[in-house]
Formats: C-alpha cells, structure tokens, sequence
C-alpha cells in the first residue's frame, strides 16, 4: 500500500502551523524510514506518535529539531525552513526529552534544570532560581532534592529532572522520544498527568511518542500512526478508537 499524504485538518497547512512536512522522505542506505510524509501540526497541539518499532517514529521526531536531515521534500518548523535555519538558534526554542537519564552527573539536579535558562540568563541569577524551583514544583519534585546528584535519585526522579530541563527554557515546542519507558505503571500514570496539566495550561506544542496505545490515545490531542514510514492514519483519540482507517490501526486499537 502507497502512502496516503495528509496536510492539516482540511487539505492544507493551517495559518497557526508549527510544524508542517511537506513530501518529506528519509532513506538509510537505500532503506526508507519515512515515506513521502506531507502534514501540519498546529500549535497548542499535543500529538502522540504511535507505531510499531522500526516505523519511523523516532525519525520523524529527530528530523523536527534537524537531529536527521532529510533525503527529501521540506520541514518548516516555528515559521523556519530548516534548509535555511539557524539550527543551534531553532533548537533553543525547542524542549527535549527522551527515555532514561541523559542528565549531567556532575551537575546537581538544580545545576541540570538550570542548564538552559542560564544560558538566556547569565546576569539574572534570580530570575533563574526561581525557574528552577517552579518547574521542580511542577514536576513533583521536593525542593531538597535540588542539590543532589543524579547517581543519588531513582528512575522516577530522573525522568523528573529530565523533564523539568525541557520545560525550564519555556520552549514553545517540546518533542519527548519515550519519556515515561523507563518507570512504573504507577509512576507512569503520574507522570502522564502532570505532562497533561502542563499542556492544559495553554501555548506549548507537544510532540510525544510512544509504543504505548493506551498512552497515546489517552494524552494525545490528535494520534499520528505510522507503519513503514507512511501514516496509517492521523486523527483525533476517538476517531481512531471509533473509526480505525486501517486493519492495522484496527489492531492496535483492539489492544487497549
């Protein structure tokens, strides 16, 4: 089966887009991870990414912060081509988190958070701690682990911390690659909470993915269901729960 290009909700790209790929392949040594993907996400968005492993949804993640550049077509992100953006610039704007620790371990959690922020606010301390703190806060972790070290939290807390690092430059769009694989069902419900009452605060766009069906369909604004580098299918939770475009949409809805 070709793939099915789809542009916005309504054929094309809408004036708020945030993201929009437009004929986009990727090919590693002749082998295509992503197929001809044209689609907008508009912002304020929050879109889970869902597919079997090795579809492409890692590709497509890494090809919006420019991680993987594309063998063809074009990606406009925050209102810039990536052909012709500043990438180190663009990707300031850009929160990121991913599955596991990737924290400093010789920085204390509060060093790790305040990584970005210091960057826009090297003369500003103040205005830095107090980011640091909120989103600490926001996150669910206990002031006093501020300043310990990474080696010295759980998984849990790490992920936490990891989170909190995206989140504390205000990015305007935040990518997350798995960020709740490595925790507990428990745990995992938590933080899937939290990541929804941030975006239910207003402003920020999210792109999530996930092998998890129920997690996708549970979080996701709009669900982008890859399979081969093609999308299956790329609609609202209950439109896909109701109306699965596909036998293997069909399947992966029946797994919930």
């Amino acid at each position: 089966r070709g793939c099915t290009p789809l542009l916005g909700r309504k054929g094309g790209a809408p004036m708020s887009a945030v993201i929009t790929f437009r004929d986009v392949s990727k090919s590693y040594g002749g082998a295509e991870a992503v197929r001809d993907l044209s689609l907008s996400i508009e912002k304020g968005e929050f879109i889970t990414v869902l597919g079997a492993s090795g579809g492409g949804k890692t590709t497509f993640l890494k090809m919006i912060n420019g991680l993987v550049e594309p063998t063809s077509g074009e990606i406009t992100v925050l209102g810039e081509s990536l052909k012709t953006a500043d990438l180190v610039q663009l990707r300031r704007k850009i929160g990121y988190a991913i599955q596991g620790s990737v924290l400093f371990p010789h920085l204390t959690v509060e060093e790790n958070i305040a990584y970005v922020p210091n960057l826009w606010n090297k003369s500003d301390k103040e205005r830095t701690k107090k980011a640091v703190a909120k989103w600490m806060a926001i996150v669910g972790l206990a002031a006093e682990l501020g300043e310990r070290y990474p080696s010295e939290l759980s998984g849990g807390q790490q992920q936490r911390v990891g989170i909190a690092r995206a989140l504390a430059a205000s990015p305007e769009l935040l990518l997350m690659d798995e960020p709740f694989g490595a925790v507990d069902a428990l745990l995992r419900r938590q933080l899937q909470d939290e990541i929804r009452a941030i975006h239910a605060r207003g402003g920020l766009t999210i792109v999530f993915v996930t092998h998890d069906v129920e997690e996708a369909l549970r979080l996701g604004t709009r669900v982008l269901i890859l399979k081969d580098g093609c999308i299956e299918q790329f609609a609202a939770p209950e439109e896909i729960e109701e109306s699965p475009a596909t036998d293997f949409v069909r399947q992966l809805v029946e797994k919930v």
